[in-house]
Protein backbone atom coordinates (compact mmCIF):
# COMPACT_ATOMS: atom_id res chain seq x y z
CA UNK A 1 0.00 0.00 0.00
CA UNK A 2 1.94 3.40 -0.79
CA UNK A 3 2.03 5.49 2.34
CA UNK A 4 1.53 9.69 1.86
CA UNK A 5 3.23 11.08 4.34
CA UNK A 6 1.10 15.05 4.75
CA UNK A 7 3.21 17.15 6.58
CA UNK A 8 3.32 21.36 6.47
CA UNK A 9 3.62 24.08 8.76
CA UNK A 10 1.03 25.32 11.62
CA UNK A 11 -1.99 26.58 10.52
CA UNK A 12 -1.08 25.47 6.88
CA UNK A 13 -3.91 24.19 6.52
CA UNK A 14 -3.30 20.35 6.91
CA UNK A 15 -6.52 18.72 8.59
CA UNK A 16 -8.84 20.60 5.92
CA UNK A 17 -6.61 18.83 3.34
CA UNK A 18 -7.01 15.55 5.54
CA UNK A 19 -10.91 15.80 5.42
CA UNK A 20 -10.94 16.32 1.42
CA UNK A 21 -8.85 13.15 0.81
CA UNK A 22 -11.40 11.08 3.55
CA UNK A 23 -14.00 12.28 1.73
CA UNK A 24 -12.92 10.05 -0.86
CA UNK A 25 -13.12 7.07 1.07
CA UNK A 26 -8.82 7.49 1.80
CA UNK A 27 -7.97 6.37 5.42
CA UNK A 28 -6.24 8.79 7.38
CA UNK A 29 -3.56 8.13 9.84
CA UNK A 30 -3.25 11.36 12.36
CA UNK A 31 -0.12 11.22 14.37
CA UNK A 32 -1.51 14.05 16.81
CA UNK A 33 -4.77 12.30 17.44
CA UNK A 34 -2.87 9.43 18.46
CA UNK A 35 -0.85 11.09 20.37
CA UNK A 36 -3.92 12.68 22.56
CA UNK A 37 -5.14 8.79 22.87
CA UNK A 38 -1.82 7.81 23.88
CA UNK A 39 -1.79 10.38 27.05
CA UNK A 40 -5.39 9.88 27.74
CA UNK A 41 -6.25 8.73 31.80
CA UNK A 42 -5.13 5.27 32.34
CA UNK A 43 -2.36 4.76 29.33
CA UNK A 44 1.36 4.21 30.19
CA UNK A 45 2.57 6.94 27.94
CA UNK A 46 0.56 9.72 31.34
CA UNK A 47 2.01 7.69 33.78
CA UNK A 48 5.63 8.13 32.23
CA UNK A 49 4.84 11.96 31.98
CA UNK A 50 3.94 12.05 35.31
CA UNK A 51 7.16 10.47 36.59
CA UNK A 52 9.39 12.96 34.38
CA UNK A 53 7.59 16.06 34.79
CA UNK A 54 5.52 15.78 38.47
CA UNK A 55 2.42 16.18 39.90
CA UNK A 56 2.13 18.90 37.97
CA UNK A 57 1.91 18.00 34.82
CA UNK A 58 -1.57 16.24 35.84
CA UNK A 59 -4.93 18.12 36.09
CA UNK A 60 -6.91 16.78 39.55
CA UNK A 61 -9.20 14.89 37.78
CA UNK A 62 -5.82 12.84 36.66
CA UNK A 63 -6.06 13.98 33.14
CA UNK A 64 -3.00 15.42 31.28
CA UNK A 65 -2.14 19.70 32.46
CA UNK A 66 -2.11 19.84 28.22
CA UNK A 67 -1.24 23.94 29.07
CA UNK A 68 1.39 23.29 31.18
CA UNK A 69 3.31 21.29 29.39
CA UNK A 70 2.44 23.24 26.47
CA UNK A 71 4.15 26.31 28.58
CA UNK A 72 7.41 23.90 29.49
CA UNK A 73 8.44 22.37 26.47
CA UNK A 74 8.39 26.11 24.40
CA UNK A 75 10.34 28.11 27.23
CA UNK A 76 12.73 24.91 27.24
CA UNK A 77 14.10 23.14 24.68
CA UNK A 78 15.34 20.04 27.16
CA UNK A 79 11.95 19.88 28.77
CA UNK A 80 10.55 19.62 25.27
CA UNK A 81 13.12 17.11 24.15
CA UNK A 82 12.36 14.81 27.82
CA UNK A 83 8.22 15.25 26.53
CA UNK A 84 9.32 13.46 22.60
CA UNK A 85 11.44 10.72 23.72
CA UNK A 86 8.49 9.51 25.73
CA UNK A 87 5.82 10.10 22.69
CA UNK A 88 7.30 9.75 19.81
CA UNK A 89 8.36 5.95 19.71
CA UNK A 90 4.69 5.64 21.02
CA UNK A 91 3.09 7.45 18.28
CA UNK A 92 5.13 5.93 15.21
CA UNK A 93 4.71 2.74 16.78
CA UNK A 94 1.27 3.16 16.55
CA UNK A 95 1.11 4.29 13.20
CA UNK A 96 2.73 1.46 12.26
CA UNK A 97 0.38 -0.98 13.57
CA UNK A 98 -2.91 1.19 12.13
CA UNK A 99 -1.07 0.69 8.41
CA UNK A 100 -0.70 -3.01 9.01
CA UNK A 101 -4.77 -3.18 9.31
CA UNK A 102 -5.49 -0.92 6.24
CA UNK A 103 -7.18 -2.47 3.02
CA UNK A 104 -6.71 0.32 0.50
CA UNK A 105 -4.87 1.49 -2.50
CA UNK A 106 -3.10 4.24 -0.76
CA UNK A 107 -3.42 5.82 3.03
CA UNK A 108 -2.83 9.68 4.21
CA UNK A 109 -0.15 9.66 7.26
CA UNK A 110 -0.60 13.17 8.58
CA UNK A 111 2.35 13.77 10.66
CA UNK A 112 3.29 17.73 11.45
CA UNK A 113 6.68 17.11 12.59
CA UNK A 114 7.50 14.49 9.69
CA UNK A 115 10.73 16.04 8.83
CA UNK A 116 11.82 17.57 12.21
CA UNK A 117 11.60 14.01 13.85
CA UNK A 118 12.67 12.58 10.47
CA UNK A 119 10.67 10.01 9.60
CA UNK A 120 9.94 10.21 6.36
CA UNK A 121 11.51 7.42 5.81
CA UNK A 122 8.48 6.26 7.04
CA UNK A 123 6.25 6.98 4.01
CA UNK A 124 6.79 6.76 -0.01
CA UNK A 125 5.99 9.73 -0.88
CA UNK A 126 5.92 13.37 1.02
CA UNK A 127 2.80 15.81 0.61
CA UNK A 128 3.20 19.47 1.83
CA UNK A 129 0.81 21.86 2.49
CA UNK A 130 1.87 25.37 2.41
CA UNK A 131 0.67 28.90 2.71
CA UNK A 132 3.15 31.98 3.48
CA UNK A 133 4.06 33.01 7.17
CA UNK A 134 1.77 35.90 7.43
CA UNK A 135 -1.25 34.04 6.16
CA UNK A 136 -0.34 31.16 8.82
CA UNK A 137 -0.02 34.07 11.82
CA UNK A 138 -3.50 35.36 10.52
CA UNK A 139 -5.23 32.05 10.57
CA UNK A 140 -3.68 31.21 14.35
CA UNK A 141 -4.81 34.66 15.60
CA UNK A 142 -8.41 33.93 15.05
CA UNK A 143 -8.14 30.15 15.59
CA UNK A 144 -6.59 29.79 18.98
CA UNK A 145 -6.59 33.57 19.73
CA UNK A 146 -2.36 33.14 20.18
CA UNK A 147 -0.30 35.96 20.53
CA UNK A 148 1.80 37.28 17.53
CA UNK A 149 5.04 36.26 19.87
CA UNK A 150 3.99 32.43 20.33
CA UNK A 151 2.72 31.89 16.64
CA UNK A 152 6.08 32.74 15.12
CA UNK A 153 8.08 30.97 18.18
CA UNK A 154 6.29 27.49 17.20
CA UNK A 155 6.83 28.50 13.32
CA UNK A 156 10.63 29.29 14.06
CA UNK A 157 10.79 25.89 15.93
CA UNK A 158 9.69 23.90 12.45
CA UNK A 159 11.51 23.24 9.87
CA UNK A 160 11.81 26.59 7.15
CA UNK A 161 8.98 26.34 4.34
CA UNK A 162 11.89 26.62 1.74
CA UNK A 163 13.32 23.19 3.65
CA UNK A 164 9.49 21.40 3.40
CA UNK A 165 9.07 22.74 -0.21
CA UNK A 166 12.56 21.40 -0.89
CA UNK A 167 12.06 17.80 0.26
CA UNK A 168 8.61 17.32 -0.96
CA UNK A 169 6.90 14.88 -3.33
CA UNK A 170 4.03 17.02 -3.61
CA UNK A 171 3.10 20.13 -3.06
CA UNK A 172 -0.35 21.74 -2.20
CA UNK A 173 -0.89 25.58 -2.15
CA UNK A 174 -2.79 26.50 0.72
CA UNK A 175 -2.85 30.31 0.46
CA UNK A 176 -6.11 32.50 1.39
CA UNK A 177 -6.69 32.94 -1.95
CA UNK A 178 -6.76 29.28 -3.09
CA UNK A 179 -10.15 28.23 -3.89
CA UNK A 180 -9.37 25.24 -5.92
CA UNK A 181 -8.33 23.37 -2.79
CA UNK A 182 -10.48 20.78 -3.52
CA UNK A 183 -9.76 20.13 -6.84
CA UNK A 184 -6.21 20.37 -5.96
CA UNK A 185 -6.56 17.06 -3.45
CA UNK A 186 -8.67 15.23 -6.21
CA UNK A 187 -5.68 15.59 -9.13
CA UNK A 188 -3.71 14.09 -6.56
CA UNK A 189 -5.93 11.48 -5.39
CA UNK A 190 -6.34 10.22 -8.94
CA UNK A 191 -2.41 10.01 -9.37
CA UNK A 192 -2.02 8.47 -5.95
CA UNK A 193 -4.34 5.36 -7.10
CA UNK A 194 -2.56 5.02 -10.84
CA UNK A 195 1.01 5.36 -8.29
CA UNK A 196 -0.60 2.29 -6.19
CA UNK A 197 -0.97 0.16 -9.26
CA UNK A 198 2.28 0.52 -10.13
CA UNK A 199 5.49 -1.91 -8.72
CA UNK A 200 7.54 0.57 -7.97
CA UNK A 201 6.21 3.69 -6.58
CA UNK A 202 8.57 5.76 -6.32
CA UNK A 203 9.57 6.24 -9.64
CA UNK A 204 6.32 5.63 -11.35
CA UNK A 205 4.96 8.77 -12.68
Amino acid sequence: MLKIGLTGGIGCGKSTVAEIFGKFKIPVIDADEIAHRLVAIGQPALAQIQRKFGTDALNPDGSLNRELLRELIFSDGKQKQKLEAILHPLVYQTIQAEVKRLDAPYCIICIPLLFETNMAHLVDRTLVVDCSIETQIERLKKRDNMTVERIQSIIDSQVSRDFRKAHANDLIDNSETNDRLAEAVKKLHNFYLSLSTCQDKLVCE
